[in-house]
């Protein structure tokens, strides 16, 4: 077997050539009856061959589409004599005559479906090893497997569309922005480590060992001082880096849109913001949304669907039962600072193998478990229906406007575990039973965030987007005594339950941005030290501004369908955070920790810097 393929390959290198003067007329989606009876050339991949016979059909594809080629013997014998060599995912040129396909062979789902091309002649200008998975969208290999060969996963038809859609919403952002009067600057990417929320990417320096740069989590301090220094509109596709947990909607390094503008309030941040989306939808979806974006405080979020970035293409709110059940003889009503149940309209036919499941799905976000009641003609069927008065029952009934055949799921306890566990149920049964329209986008503002929230782990609080964003008007004075009361001058753009763009008023005074450091238990010498070059600027004529940033992953992941960042980025991380195209992270050699005055402690990692300094003595002997 081994030595017909090498025979094979020995036979492919006698047809192997360069272009030698040829060039392509036309891309492989191009073609019409417009085009019948001209001589054109084409250049791309071979994506199937199928010999009927007397004539070969090859279908040639590249980033535009698929054209039909036909090698026959009676238009033209030398380029049918040797169609046979040809294999799935060869490199080809073809040069050829158009002609309308025949009678009943149309196919109506291709832009160049009405024709094919006659080869005349043809050029081998690379051979293929069989690709590890088919190169279709059809493709059910795993996604590691594709990570691995990312260039080949990446020729399929749907991910280069997703890079080509991707593509052009940048170049349309940048045209809107650039219409309204933004200038693109670029800012540092090895700058200070600040404390700004998620954990920094830290590069060491060499030339001042010991020292280290940080990645950007965001450009939130240079755009700021770009506003100080007077250039009004900035904006920035730029590269982000945190080092935080992943999951399907989280990359390592991201790419985000960002803007500041100057002399604004948050009604012309958010018009501006408003006004991209509608031109990113006009030009790659051709749909008008309709402006303005509804409205909600993150008061009314969290009340009615117990997250912050609520997905308003359906309903099952929650409803809170507290008052109505506190004196309850269920204990767990009872005594727990908050419940709440949200109805699932004839959800009575769920079975109880689901409802187990859906118990296990909450147990993700903190809860114990998982009540429930059906309502039948006659009786509610539960576990806890025997604990409940009437009086209560009726109660329940009322709030969540039950009737028979509903069933309605209840959580009780701590606020956040409560919100947390029956709000992200609630997308999981819209989920799990179709309720969630197709095609559809539901665009939110979500609004006055509470400006802190308190970390039990760090006892104490923090600031819930970062600590540049202003307190809302009257709230000035209450930042240190009563941080809890506090709002924030802050303002999420939500579409379908994802957040796609965040932003604030900032702080622009500097006595104002200490009294923020000072709620946050940062001493003025903290202060000074982590962000003194910020308080230095503040005080040199700061003009009020605002601004926010767009995650442009996550906009395209939704334009496009899918369901992971990771098929809108050509060379993603997996949720390890590793490249498996690249094997990247990996060890590096002991030489070059020597250089940064770096020595890793963990004995494991000791002996992979043996291994790679070992390997780099036998590349310097070789050499």
């Amino acid at each position: 077997m081994i030595e017909q393929i090498q025979d094979l390959q020995q036979e492919h290198q006698k047809y192997l050539a360069d272009l030698a003067g040829w060039h392509r007329s036309h891309s492989c989606g191009q073609l019409t009856l417009a085009n019948d009876g001209e001589e054109v050339c084409l250049m791309g991949w071979v994506q199937y061959r199928r010999d009927h016979g007397g004539l070969i059909f090859v279908d040639l594809r590249d980033r535009d589409g698929l054209t039909q080629v036909v090698f026959s013997p009676d238009m033209a014998p030398a380029a049918h004599e040797n169609a046979h060599i040809l294999r799935s995912e060869y490199v080809l040129a073809v040069r050829g005559k158009v002609r309308p396909r025949p009678e009943g062979m149309v196919n109506a789902n291709m832009v160049t479906g009405a024709i094919e091309v006659v080869a005349l002649e043809w050029k081998l200008l690379n051979t293929s090893k069989t690709p590890p998975f088919p190169i279709e969208d059809r493709c059910d290999a795993g996604e590691n497997l594709r990570l691995s060969w990312r260039y080949l996963d990446l020729r399929r038809p749907r991910m280069q569309g997703n890079l080509m859609l991707r593509h052009k919403v940048s170049q349309t952002i940048r045209r809107y922005l650039d219409d309204a009067g933004f200038i693109e600057i670029e800012t540092p990417i090895l700058t200070k480590s600040t404390p700004e929320g998620a954990r920094d990417f830290l590069v060491p320096s060499r030339l001042n060992n010991g020292e280290f740069y940080a990645l950007p989590q965001s450009p939130q301090l240079f755009k700021q001082m770009l506003m100080v220094s007077g250039f009004d509109r900035y904006f920035q596709v730029v590269r982000c880096f945190r080092d935080e947990d992943l999951r399907a909607d989280r990359q390592p390094e991201f790419t985000q849109v960002d803007m500041e503008m100057s002399f604004v309030d948050e009604e012309q941040v958010m018009q501006m913001a408003e006004g991209l989306m509608a031109s990113v939808f006009k030009a790659v979806k051709g749909q008008e949304l309709a402006l303005p974006f509804p409205r909600m405080t993150w008061a009314e979020a969290m009340s009615r669907y117990g997250v912050d970035k609520p997905d308003t293409r359906f309903g099952l709110e929650l409803k809170d039962l507290t008052h109505i059940v506190r004196g309850s003889g269920f204990k767990l009503f009872a005594q727990a600072r908050l419940v709440k149940g949200l109805k699932v309209p004839g959800g009575e036919k769920l079975t109880r193998k689901e409802i187990d499941a859906f118990t296990e799905f909450v147990k993700i976000y903190g809860a114990q478990g998982l009540a429930w009641i059906k309502v039948k003609a006659d009786e509610w069927q539960s576990p806890i229906a025997k604990f409940l008065s009437d009086e209560e029952r009726k109660g329940i009934a009322d709030a969540l406007e039950l009737e028979v055949g509903d069933i309605a799921f209840f959580q009780a306890g701590e606020p956040d575990m409560v919100n947390a566990a029956l709000g992200n149920l609630r997308v999981h049964l819209a989920e799990h039973l179709g309720l969630i329209p197709e095609d559809s986008f539901n665009f939110l503002w979500v609004t006055d965030f509470p400006l802190y929230e308190y970390d039990a782990e760090a006892n104490r609080h923090v600031a819930r987007h970062h600590p540049f964003t202003a307190p809302a008007p009257g709230h000035l004075e209450r930042m240190v005594s009563e941080p809890d009361t506090v709002l924030a001058r802050a303002y999420d753009m939500v579409l379908n339950g994802n957040e796609v763009g965040g932003g604030s008023i900032r702080i622009h005074s500097e006595s104002v941005q200490r009294r923020m450091f000072e709620a946050l238990g940062f001493s003025q010498a903290e202060a000074e030290e982590q962000f003194g070059f910020l308080l230095q600027a503040l005080a040199q004529g700061a003009p009020p501004h605002g601004g926010l940033a767009f995650g442009l992953d996550r906009l395209v992941m939704l334009l496009s369908g899918s369901s992971s960042i990771r098929d809108v980025i050509a060379f993603p991380k997996t949720q390890k955070a590793t490249c498996l195209l690249t094997q990247a992270p990996s060890p590096v050699a002991a030489s070059q920790l020597r250089e940064l005055g770096l020595r890793l402690r963990e004995k494991a990692a000791e002996a992979a810097q043996k291994d790679a300094a070992a390997q780099d003595t036998g590349k310097q002997e070789n050499a």
